[in-house]
């Protein structure tokens, strides 16, 4: 069972961890990379989870295996989604998206993701999500 749970400045260790996995195991589907996050400090940590509004934790059988961000705006921005590769075709990817939309309810919510990555694409068509062109080399989404 894929449970959601939010996480906050005090839980910068854990989501270190998750981070530093994604980084690692997708480096070209994120703005920031492994090598400017793996020896950064505390203050750092804590200041990513108190300056991005909504940070949540995918865990599976007691693992943290996902993440993902949204920024409040309007459209709320959805951020830094990750699911491990151990549970991807389990649900945790719609369980994730599905929160950050009922976090910015009752906004529109916006995401980039690169066009290459497929799997992802359709996980956001899956999720009501629909194309509204390329800007700088990146698909951009919405859903209503």
């Amino acid at each position: 069972m894929i449970v959601i749970e939010e996480v906050a400045p005090d839980d910068w260790p854990r989501w270190k961890i998750v981070r530093l996995q994604a980084l690692a195991d997708a480096p070209d589907a994120f703005s920031s990379t492994y090598a400017t996050w793996c020896n950064a400090g505390e203050e750092r940590w804590r200041a990513r989870l108190r300056d991005v509004a909504y940070n949540v934790i995918a865990t599976h059988d007691g693992a943290d295996v996902g993440l993902i961000s949204a920024v409040d705006s309007d459209p709320v921005e959805l951020i830094s989604l990750w699911v491990a590769p151990a549970v991807r075709g389990k649900g945790a990817g719609d369980a994730l998206v599905r929160a950050v939309l009922a976090w910015g309810a009752p906004r529109a919510t916006q995401l980039n993701v690169y066009p290459d990555n497929a799997h992802a694409i359709a996980l956001y068509r899956r999720n009501g999500f629909v194309e509204r062109g390329v800007v700088e080399g990146e698909l951009v989404m919405v859903r209503a």
